[in-house]
């Protein structure tokens, strides 16, 4: 009976600590990386987005550090453009598709799908969900930039 009873208040301490911390931890990431990563955009150079006008992956020489993921450049050009205004190449909501975000929640952002409207950076999370947002970008936007940050504490 005292082993049960030792184990029951060591059942109701853990309880009591999960209790305590439930949602300390839930926070998403400010950055989109991936599970086993630590890359931004997917290591996607994001300032090609707007030079190149396309999708071009980055190379291990040329990184950045930048609101906890690190940055990947095709060129070290391209990662001086970077490092003079972040902001203005890094995609909006921090990665995560910007449909989602206009929806209220997160889902991951595919650096192969994007689009710049208005001189900012937005990634979607797929193709099909990029062609429910293209019609109603500024919309989902709007949204969006009502949403974000708080949405990360969902």
């Amino acid at each position: 009976m005292k082993a049960w009873f030792r184990l029951s208040w060591l059942f109701l301490g853990v309880a009591a600590l999960i209790a305590a911390t439930n949602g300390a931890f839930a926070r998403e990431a400010e950055t989109y990386t991936s599970l086993f990563s630590n890359l931004g955009a997917g290591g996607y150079d994001v300032v090609a987005y707007f030079t190149q006008g396309k999708a071009v992956e980055g190379k291990r020489e040329f990184t950045a550090e930048y609101k906890g993921a690190t940055w990947r450049f095709a060129t070290q050009a391209d990662r001086t453009l970077f490092l003079a205004d972040p902001a203005k190449y890094a995609p909006q909501y921090g990665g995560y598709c910007a449909w989602a975000v206009g929806h209220n929640y997160t889902a991951s952002g595919d650096p192969t799908v994007w689009k710049i409207v208005n001189g900012k950076l937005y990634l979607n999370y797929n193709t099909d969900v990029q062609k429910q947002w293209n019609p109603d970008a500024a919309r989902w936007i709007a949204a969006g930039d009502r949403n974000w940050p708080s949405v990360l504490d969902k």
